[in-house]
């Protein structure tokens, strides 16, 4: 569902698939070939959304506040990213959460279950985890680069193969 808010509507690119499921509120930006998956929230009623060219947000995550994703970010199912900012090719695990003024480096993983607390700066390709998330590991796998690109083509394949049965 898109719906404005306060006269603010989202702007959604025409390659990108928001599932009908999903809710997209107010001043959210998901740019070309990015994906938003059932029951995501993108509410943007207190400051700006961005979800960048090719990024993707999975099944029950939500981004609030000024959230941004770059390009062929991840944001794994039942993640919270509130008030921070995902580089490009980066991946927040599944139920991780990144709180305010955090930011995740490029090509860095959010192991799932993490919590990066406020004003964290991540370093690229480091693998952080725990609550707080800590350093662990430099990441150095070639299959991670390619998660938001099976993301961009599974969501064309939603965008051509689905259809309502009710």
């Amino acid at each position: 569902m898109l719906r404005s808010f306060e006269g603010t509507e989202p702007q959604v690119a025409d390659s990108a698939y928001v599932d009908e499921s999903a809710v997209v509120i107010g001043n959210v930006v998901v740019e070309a070939d990015a994906s938003v998956w059932p029951n995501t929230t993108l509410r943007g009623d207190h400051g700006r959304i961005v979800v960048g060219e090719g990024a993707n947000v999975q099944d029950n995550a939500v981004l609030h506040e000024d959230a941004e994703l770059e390009p062929y970010a991840t944001v794994g199912h039942s993640a919270i990213v509130h008030d921070a900012t995902v580089r490009e090719r980066a991946l927040v695990g599944m139920n991780a959460v990144v709180l305010d003024g955090a930011r995740i480096g490029k090509g860095a993983v959010v192991a799932a279950g993490s919590v990066v607390t406020e004003g964290t700066e991540v370093e690229p390709e480091t693998l952080v985890a725990g609550a707080p998330a800590e350093p662990k590991a430099e990441v150095d796998d070639p299959r991670l680069e390619e998660t938001a690109d099976r993301y961009v083509e599974l969501s064309n394949r939603h965008a051509e193969g689905s259809e309502r049965l009710d």
